[in-house]
């Protein structure tokens, strides 16, 4: 595995981020002054202790949330800037998302919660039907496009979800302990997707984890701790 070169033109940039919640004497800063790059085609983990910020930066990368101060640019659009529908927009357009509890629609078939991200961004529906099922069969379930999600087991419907995110070809794929749910067969089965996804489609990922083995896949590994980040370093992934 190639690791991506910092000259490799930036996806996500937060600069000197802040982000506080509540006011007074009950304000609590989440994030510190938080300085942070994603580049084009890199693999990124991100961990730290429960309360260290990093589910808020991930909010914030996300646009899910906006910085107290600071700025945060996606793909060189300036995120605080934006309407809450423009927000909107850009989620679609730039970003999929994983989550630990997969988040599919329980009356819809995975062939439908693929589809869905398609139907908001205006694709006919001819188009989404090709591109879902194309989607399933990539992350190796073709033969499920029928199928509720209370038929399947949980590494597949994590399957499905990871296949949802990518229907839109994002620029970012954010995964926000997306293997808290698995075993450890069916973590290493989805861990071994985002590899592919990864080295075959240069899909630029950022995983959130409290599990080392998992963050060991990434290309670098970055530390958050009290609103900061603290700690940088490479993954178990070497060049070739």
């Amino acid at each position: 595995m190639t690791v991506v070169s910092t000259t490799a033109p930036l996806v996500a940039e937060l600069d000197h981020v802040c982000k506080v919640y509540g006011s007074g004497e009950t304000s609590v800063t989440a994030l510190n002054d938080l300085c942070m790059n994603v580049h084009q085609g890199e693999y990124l983990a991100v961990m730290g202790t429960s309360g260290s910020g990093k589910s808020t930066a991930m909010n914030i990368l996300g646009c899910l949330d906006r910085p107290s101060s600071g700025s945060y640019r996606l793909n060189k659009t300036c995120v605080e800037t934006l309407s809450d529908d423009e927000l909107a927009d850009l989620r679609n357009r730039e970003l999929g998302f994983v989550f630990q509890q997969f988040h599919l629609l329980s009356e819809l078939t995975a062939l439908e919660n693929v589809m869905l991200p398609m139907v908001y961004a205006g694709v006919p529906s001819g188009e989404r039907l090709d591109r879902a099922a194309a989607a399933l069969e990539r992350v190796g379930l073709g033969s499920r496009l029928r199928n509720r999600p209370n038929q399947l087991s949980g590494g597949q419907q994590q399957r499905v979800a990871v296949a949802r995110a990518i229907i839109n070809q994002p620029r970012l794929l954010l995964a926000d302990e997306p293997t808290g749910a698995l075993d450890s067969r069916t973590t290493a089965e989805v861990l071994d997707l985002f590899d592919e996804l990864h080295v075959q489609q240069g899909i630029t990922i950022l995983l959130v984890t409290h599990e080392h083995h998992v963050a060991d896949r990434a290309q670098r590994v970055v530390h958050f701790h009290d609103g900061r980040l603290v700690e940088s370093g490479a993954g178990s992934q070497t060049n070739e």
